[in-house]
């Protein structure tokens, strides 16, 4: 089944999706977008990533415009039109035809608005039951630039940096911040597992007041699987953490829509715990995906 595609409120074939060449997406990159898992139609945690959007989008001056209940309408509407068991949704939001550099600093026109519905990626079930290799990014993230934490277009560095990692045979390239804290892996949230307790990094509005902003994405899946974890008795905490705590974990795991929990087993060289997925992984594995089917069983009777 071709590809499912909505621009500003209507279906267009896959062959005449198009936007403007003055498209502020496409002219300076200036754009959000949210990567969301649907089953059976039904788009999971949809709310909380048009909530995420929408604030990024009146943080960074993007649009005020935006609103949470018809954008949810517009996901469910193309994801059931999509007919596909798991879909990949892809929610984008540019700052439409304008110019940035305009005296205002405000657009003037509606934003573009791309929603595309497409089969979601199978990936290989030995990655996922045995666990994958990381590399380590070589660029640092900056928690002084006020864009970082944000899902905006500017992706082409974290991109970069997974080519780079697959080319290594390894399945993400983790980046730290400029002080050598981790920040997260180039498509994903990062947690380890030490003594029985999840540990992330703080994320960005998770800072105690006066601190500096935290250039950690709040992931949804990270979101989620903190409130998986709860009834499993792991504690949890938010905090700085430097390579040597990811080295000593016992576990280690990504997080994101897309896979959901995928277990770290070495970073580079060094391998993390016994080298295999642990208990805790393991069961948050299990949770998310009944989590996936329940949830979307009880959207679909809703």
């Amino acid at each position: 089944m071709p590809d499912t595609v909505w621009i500003n409120g209507e279906f267009v074939a896959h062959a005449e999706a198009r936007v403007s060449a003055f498209d502020a997406g496409f002219q300076h990159g200036v754009g959000l977008f949210e990567t969301m898992l649907a089953v059976d139609g039904a788009p999971l945690d949809v709310a909380r990533h048009i909530e995420r959007l929408i604030g990024s989008a009146a943080q960074l001056g993007l649009s005020e415009s935006l609103r949470v209940g018809p954008l949810i309408e517009a996901v469910k509407v193309v994801a059931q039109k999509s007919e596909l068991p798991r879909a990949r949704l892809r929610l984008t939001v540019t700052g439409g035809d304008l110019n940035m550099l305009a005296s205002t600093g405000q657009s003037s026109t509606d934003p573009t608005i791309l929603i595309v519905a497409t089969r979601a990626t199978e990936y290989p079930r030995e990655m996922l039951e045995k666990g994958v290799r990381v590399t380590i990014a070589d660029t640092r993230v900056n928690p002084l630039d006020p864009f970082a934490g944000h899902k905006t277009l500017n992706y082409w560095l974290r991109l970069r940096a997974l080519q780079e990692a697959s080319a290594k045979g390894a399945g993400e390239a983790v980046f730290f911040q400029v002080t050598n804290h981790i920040a997260g892996g180039a498509v994903s949230n990062l947690f380890i597992v030490k003594e029985g307790a999840l540990h992330t990094p703080i994320a960005r509005g998770e800072e105690e007041a006066g601190a500096i902003a935290s250039p950690v994405l709040p992931g949804i899946t990270r979101q989620r699987i903190c409130e998986l974890a709860d009834p499993l008795g792991v504690g949890l905490r938010t905090g700085l953490l430097s390579i040597d705590d990811l080295l000593g974990a016992d576990e280690a795991f990504l997080t994101n829509s897309s896979w959901g929990v995928l277990p770290i087993v070495q970073v580079e060289a060094e391998r993390v715990g016994e080298g295999s997925p642990g208990e805790i992984t393991r069961r948050l594995q299990e949770r998310w995906g009944a989590w996936t089917i329940e949830e979307a069983s009880a959207l679909g009777s809703g």
